[in-house]
């Protein structure tokens, strides 16, 4: 249970969220489109770069961009990871309009979708769930037996659904629902990115902008999901935070830029 102190601190940080974010909104829905793209394009890549890191590989800029660019002819034999980055960058992609289309509600078959995305090579086979605890894995945290990954997700899966749930906060949920679906997670490889996209999703969904998690929080972002530290929301609400900054910062240093050139 929270303390009171802790409790106060949290309603604090939320709040400051919001505000950061409803001015957020009110300046996207304002700023030329084509520098909006190019933001996006720039935090895409960011995105990619970071998640990887929290998966243990290193990937370089000029990687990614090469991987998902179309205007650029690259050789899939020279960057190891191309497909890798291709799939998460198509996931992410149908996570983004997903979170547009308000006659599709997200469900639990909608990790499953993005989940198939990732991994095609198990969609081809029905998306099994993982049959043992791997020994060699990146995560150590607690994890789900085998035979109870099933009944754990169909419990999950009801609470996505229940009108309680769709009631929280949109970054609380995000963050009980990571938390939650990787205490369980049904696949030895990919769960970790599969959820963190859902969580982006859902935040898009609810208008806030996407969080990124730096690979300089690896470290925390494995101690919350131990149960350590002051866990995934506070990450998340950082995540949020800084994107939004970001963005905005963005914006106001090139609508200066202008000026000055002018003087000068």
């Amino acid at each position: 249970m929270l303390r009171y102190k802790e409790t106060e601190d949290i309603d604090a940080r939320f709040s400051e969220v919001d505000r950061i974010s409803q001015a957020w909104r009110a300046r996207i829905a304002a700023i030329n489109p084509a520098m909006r793209k190019e933001f996006l394009q720039r935090l895409r890549i960011s995105l990619i770069h970071h998640d990887a890191a929290l998966e243990g590989d290193v990937l370089s800029y000029s990687e990614i961009k090469a991987a998902i660019d179309p205007t650029i002819i690259s050789d899939p034999s020279l960057i190891p990871a191309y497909d890798e980055i291709k799939r998460f960058n198509e996931a992410c992609d149908v996570a983004q309009e997903l979170a547009t289309n308000k006659k599709k509600p997200f469900k639990f078959d909608t990790i499953r979708d993005l989940y198939g995305i990732l991994a095609p090579d198990e969609k081809a086979k029905g998306l099994p769930y993982r049959k043992e605890n791997p020994l060699h894995r990146l995560y150590y945290h607690d994890i789900a037996a085998p035979e109870k990954i099933a009944p754990s997700l169909k419990k999950l899966a009801d609470w996505i659904d229940e009108p309680a749930t769709r009631q929280m906060h949109p970054i609380e949920r995000v963050a009980v629902l990571h938390t939650r679906f990787m205490a369980i997670l049904p696949w030895a490889k990919e769960s970790g990115r599969t959820i963190r996209i859902c969580s982006n999703l859902l935040l898009q969904e609810a208008g806030y902008p996407v969080a990124v998690i730096h690979s300089i929080d690896r470290q925390r972002y494995y101690e919350a999901l131990r149960g350590e530290g002051p866990g995934l929301l506070s990450l998340y609400l950082e995540a949020v935070q800084t994107t939004a900054e970001t963005e905005l910062r963005l914006y106001e240093e090139a609508e200066k830029a202008p000026k000055k050139r002018k003087r000068a």
